[in-house]
């Protein structure tokens, strides 16, 4: 399967951000999928650090709900993430 590299596609760090903070906003409701708040956590962290500010207060209400293990497994899941991409 390709990688879809949004760098090489010419997407700005905005619209990158907006695709991420996105995909955080689907596994926080269940948009097309079944809600997965580790998930959730993990594209919202990543989408502020792309500079979501939406994505970082979004990332600090859910993170407030989660136990400290799941937090932690969404944050080395977006660490692995932003190590491969």
């Amino acid at each position: 399967m390709a990688r879809f590299d949004m760098l090489e596609a010419g997407i700005g760090s905005t619209a990158q951000a907006e695709i991420l903070f996105e995909l955080g906003m689907m596994y926080a409701t269940g948009r097309d999928c079944d809600v997965d708040l580790v998930a959730a956590h993990k594209w919202f962290n990543i989408a502020a650090i792309k500079g979501s500010d939406r994505a970082a207060g979004l990332r600090a209400e859910l993170a407030a709900t989660m136990s400290k293990q799941d937090i932690a497994r969404a944050l080395r899941a977006a660490r692995e993430w932003m190590t491969v991409h």
